[in-house]
């Protein structure tokens, strides 16, 4: 019973988006693990970008620098 988690910053991925990644993550664990997909689950995680950080700044912080 494969539980795959997905994080990524909250920042307008869609639904079609989404639901590829839950449909190709399905995938490769049944391709690659020989898991059943009916008992494979998959959360996306949206996370604000203030919660986020990498090295040392928050993303908002870092996507606002690169945008100056």
């Amino acid at each position: 019973m494969p539980y795959i988690l997905i994080q990524v910053t909250r920042e307008g991925v869609t639904p079609q988006q989404k639901a590829e990644l839950i449909e190709g993550a399905t995938q490769l664990v049944v391709r690659v693990l020989d898991k059943n997909p009916a008992t494979t689950f998959v959360v996306i995680d949206e996370v604000d970008t203030d919660n986020w950080g990498v090295g040392g700044q928050t993303v908002t912080a870092l996507r606002r620098q690169a945008s100056s």
